[in-house]
């Protein structure tokens, strides 16, 4: 494609002409075009929206069969990203995975290799194809001890184990901006037949700058969800699935994509991920200047307050280490800052909270680390009050202990029951089957231990489930969760959103005591 294309966005040019036409709406939405509230309450910030809230009307095309000008724009974002084909996802990153994993396994049984912390999206879209789950361990960064993505080693160990295996599924980069090298992966994959498959969330920017880690495309995967509103410039929930390739069934694909996501698609949304792509296009690396001057400012001034560590990849042992010996974690997102208390003084959770208090908002925080987004729209500003926020805490004098829950106790820990020695997983089976109230009991999360788990248990963020139904809960496991409780941590999919208490399967029914 040549500049002047490059330099255009479809979707978001003829939403402009629509505006302008004036034309009167005998079709849906019902608010048409925001009329419905003249005269009445307002609609505020949103009567501006709605007068580009559109529909599947002559000329606005239809996402679910494109032939106008939502498949040019499916088209540009392909040559910017270095994909095959595009598609536009308006349910976030979950539809993408939801339709990777329903189109490479097509049939109740068939089996799937996969990361073990893995985003419940990808949970969710192995119960709807009843996936047999083979699970592997992810490697553990000793620095930080957080997980990263499982040995290439142990790839190639399950796919031989298990030949009749459908795909291969990892998460590339983690919620921390941490990652290895995709490519031996992706070598692994072909070579065994099957396509690679990377859920690549918080990557939507790899590859488009030369301080960025490279992207999954470029590294040889089949098919990546990008979430392209976390690390670029899309409304929230606008996402795009990428394939190359001849591995995954593009027909299925679509057919799969149909079935997740709305057939009312959002036109304003679809606009955003037509604009993210057209900043990338036509600035380059050039929109990036800012976000990463901003990021040395922040950088520069933590060296200046020792209080705070940084999470940072290991320099070799060695000069000719090969790469992808340390696969653990090799690459860090620059603009994924995760700072720690190194007095241990303050928690993540309770320097997350002092910030706040203060008017810096972090992404996340978990017992020990605190996750500071930047992105290509961060100012040198943003990083200055972070940094004056962070040196006034430093100078509060606290009475506080060092928090007691380890930074290696807290995170190296398997949380499957029925690993090996290569922390290979039996097949696990998935499915939409309930779970039947009589087979159940809540208990004390403190009483937890040797029972079976009834219930997923999700701290949001990062959406990544510690416990699932049928796992035995060891005692780390049971430390593990109620040093997050206790820091105050978000919980998703569990009854007791607060974790006081956890569902189990009763003893009658086959759970443990």
């Amino acid at each position: 494609m040549n500049k002047l294309q490059r330099c255009r966005a479809p979707i978001y040019e003829m939403l402009e002409q629509y505006r302008i036409m004036g034309n009167r709406s005998y079709h849906v939405p019902g608010h048409k075009n925001g009329e419905a509230y003249d005269g009445v309450e307002g609609a505020g910030f949103l009567d501006e929206v709605m007068k580009y809230d559109v529909t599947e009307i002559s000329g606005t095309d239809d996402l679910h069969h494109p032939e106008g000008v939502i498949k040019e724009a499916q088209e540009l974002a392909a040559d910017c990203f270095g994909a095959e084909e595009s598609f536009f996802l308006v349910g976030g990153s979950t539809t993408g995975n939801l339709a990777l994993i329903l189109t490479a396994c097509p049939e109740p049984g068939m089996i799937m290799i996969l990361q073990r912390n893995v985003h419940k999206s990808i949970i969710h879209g192995l119960m709807l194809a009843g996936v047999r789950a083979v699970f592997l361990e992810p490697l553990i960064d000793p620095l930080s001890g957080l997980a990263v993505a499982p040995a290439a080693e142990a790839v190639k160990a399950a796919l031989a184990a298990y030949p009749e295996a459908a795909a291969v599924l990892v998460t590339m980069p983690n919620y921390y901006g941490m990652g290895s090298d995709l490519a031996p992966l992706a070598r692994i994959c072909h070579d065994s037949g099957v396509p690679l498959l990377v859920d690549e969330a918080h990557g939507a920017h790899y590859g488009q700058h030369p301080a960025l880690p490279a992207g999954a495309l470029a590294c040889g995967a089949d098919g990546v969800v990008q979430s392209t509103h976390k690390m670029l410039t899309a409304m929230t929930m606008g996402a795009m699935l990428h394939v190359q390739g001849p591995r995954l069934d593009r027909a299925l694909l679509r057919q799969r994509l149909a079935m997740v996501q709305s057939s009312s698609p959002s036109y304003p949304m679809m606009a955003s991920l037509d604009l993210a792509r057209r900043l990338l296009h036509s600035r380059g690396k050039d929109a990036f200047t800012a976000g990463l001057a901003a990021v040395n400012v922040l950088r520069r001034g933590l060296a200046q307050l020792p209080r705070y560590g940084m999470v940072q990849p290991a320099e070799p042992l060695h000069p000719n280490t090969p790469p992808d010996s340390m696969a653990a974690y090799v690459t860090q997102d620059p603009f994924k800052v995760v700072i720690y208390d190194a007095t241990g003084v303050l928690s993540g959770f309770e320097l997350q909270r002092r910030l706040e208090t203060k008017g810096c908002v972090p992404e996340m925080s978990d017992d020990r680390h605190v996750v500071l987004l930047f992105s290509l729209g961060s100012k040198a500003e943003d990083a200055d009050q972070l940094l004056q926020a962070l040196r006034e805490i430093d100078s509060v004098e606290s009475s506080e202990s060092p928090h007691t829950l380890g930074i290696l106790e807290s995170r190296n820990i398997s949380t499957w029951n029925n690993f090996d020695s290569l922390q290979i997983s039996q097949p696990v089976s998935f499915s939409l089957k309930p779970v039947s109230a009589n087979e159940i009991e809540s208990i004390d999360l403190g009483h937890c231990v040797g029972r079976v788990a009834a219930e997923m248990v999700i701290p949001y963020p990062p959406g990544i489930p510690i416990l699932y139904p049928g796992e035995v809960i060891t005692d780390q496991i049971q430390r593990r969760l109620a040093g997050l409780a206790k820091g105050g941590a978000k919980f998703q999919a569990c009854t007791d959103p607060v974790l006081q208490r956890i569902e189990v399967y009763n003893i009658q029914k086959g759970g443990e005591a």
